[in-house]
């Protein structure tokens, strides 16, 4: 994850090295003379990992966030993310060795991993540490939210920002304050406002809406932790899914839909009752939009470019988006840092280009899964049905552990090719 180096235009007043020791979170204000290579909007794990990852090349980094929102997530990160970005086993909750898929007539597809687990996190910790370890390497972290972006006669960008909803660490509140910078990375998630203010086409972005509820775990000990519950039910979502995600001590219990007017706290309490968690203590509560897909441009072609949900990179289907927030986020930066050494614009179409390469065909797929499966409960038994089948579970696994399209035996592919017509035709029932 280490890149080359680079220096800052000027040198900034808040030092790095400060962060590095251990700074407060809510560092003085630069002077009026400081000009960064990069602000970046967002402290989930896209913008915090761009951060990083600006800071470790030798970049001049503002890391500009409104602590206490945290998206509603199951929590899950594959084994590639652990490996790629470097993930104590500390911020693992619990390890996921199976998941169990139910259908709407409460069949269940037992899903075991088999070799390896499932990591999962819980979001008010991980995109804490995140943050944490952008500032350890050197970004400046500012608490505020984005405005508006206003470019001086030289090209210089004078991002303005307001204070966040609520008081910074000590309780002192932020003024509003104006960051003078090179270039900006968006990822201030699905609604972003640095996409709306300089993307063409942001703002045709559609969404899922999803709602959880992270409550204390059951004591019980036929409550199984080392299993994901996912529910396909039109009741509980009648485009998408709900989830039980065990998180150790605690566990995420949410659905979504992008269905307009489907109130998902009735459905919520349905599913929290049917799994036999009504009675169990709500911790927290958090709901937000999930994008759809990428958006077709993620660059305004001269400073800005746009990662993680802002830039819409969420699996279909799944809703997983941690492992592709952080490449984003990754990507970004790369494109940032080679936009800074040589002032050529074209570097900032990369990311997307780079993504899209990488994980498009999976999006692809995922879209046509989701579109097709999820479009009823008829459907929906189908669909669980074929999990069942142990050449789709290994498959699946597969793809999800390594995040690319599985190249097995041809003849798996054709058997399970074969077992799906057979159910998308109906000669096999549910």
């Amino acid at each position: 994850m280490s890149g080359r180096g680079g220096s800052p235009e000027t040198v900034p007043d808040i030092a790095p090295e400060g962060a590095r020791e251990g700074a407060p979170e809510h560092a003085p204000e630069a002077s009026s003379e400081t000009v960064f290579d990069c602000v970046v909007v967002g402290g989930g794990p896209a913008g915090a990992t761009a951060a990083s990852e600006l800071a470790r090349r030798g970049r001049s980094v503002v890391l500009l966030d409104r602590e206490g929102r945290i998206k509603p997530c199951g929590g899950a990160i594959p084994p590639r993310l652990i490996e790629e970005f470097e993930i104590p086993d500390s911020l693992l909750v619990a390890r996921i060795t199976g998941a169990r898929i139910i259908s709407p007539s409460a069949r269940i597809a037992d899903m075991p991993i088999g070799k390896g687990f499932v990591g999962m996190v819980d979001r008010d910790s991980f995109d804490g540490w995140l943050r944490e370890r952008a500032a350890s390497l050197g970004a400046v972290r500012r608490h505020g939210v984005f405005e508006r972006i206003e470019r001086e006669a030289d090209g210089v960008m004078q991002v303005h920002c307001r204070p966040a909803d609520r008081d910074t660490p000590g309780g002192k509140t932020d003024r509003g304050f104006v960051l003078r910078a090179r270039s900006v990375i968006g990822a201030d998630g699905a609604r972003s406002a640095v996409a709306r203010a300089a993307i063409p086409g942001a703002e045709r972005m559609r969404f899922v809406f999803a709602y959880h509820e992270i409550i204390a775990s059951p004591t019980d000990p036929s409550h199984d932790a080392a299993s994901c519950e996912v529910h396909y039910r039109g009741s509980l979502s009648p485009d998408f899914y709900g989830w039980v995600f065990p998180h150790g001590k605690t566990t995420s219990v949410g659905l979504g839909s992008a269905l307009k007017g489907f109130q998902l706290r009735p459905a919520l309490d349905a599913l929290r009752k049917s799994t036999g968690l009504s009675d169990a203590k709500t911790i927290r509560r958090e709901g937000g939009p999930i994008p759809l897909r990428p958006l077709r441009r993620w660059d305004n072609g001269r400073d800005v470019v746009l990662a993680g949900d802002a830039a819409g990179v969420v699996a279909p289907a799944s809703g997983e988006g941690i492992y592709y927030a952080m490449t984003g986020g990754h990507l970004a930066a790369e494109a940032i840092d080679m936009f800074c050494a040589t002032g050529d614009v074209r570097a900032l179409r990369h990311p997307r280009r780079r993504f899209m390469r990488a994980h498009g065909q999976v999006f692809w797929v995922l879209g046509i899964m989701q579109r097709y499966w999820y479009s009823s409960d008829m459907r929906r038994e189908r669909f669980v049905s074929i999990c069942r089948d142990k050449d789709v579970q290994q498959l699946t696994w597969a793809a999800y552990m390594t995040k690319e399209l599985v190249r097995a035996k041809p003849l798996v592919h054709l058997r399970i090719f074969a077992k799906n017509i057979a159910h998308l035709t109906g000669l096999t029932s549910a």
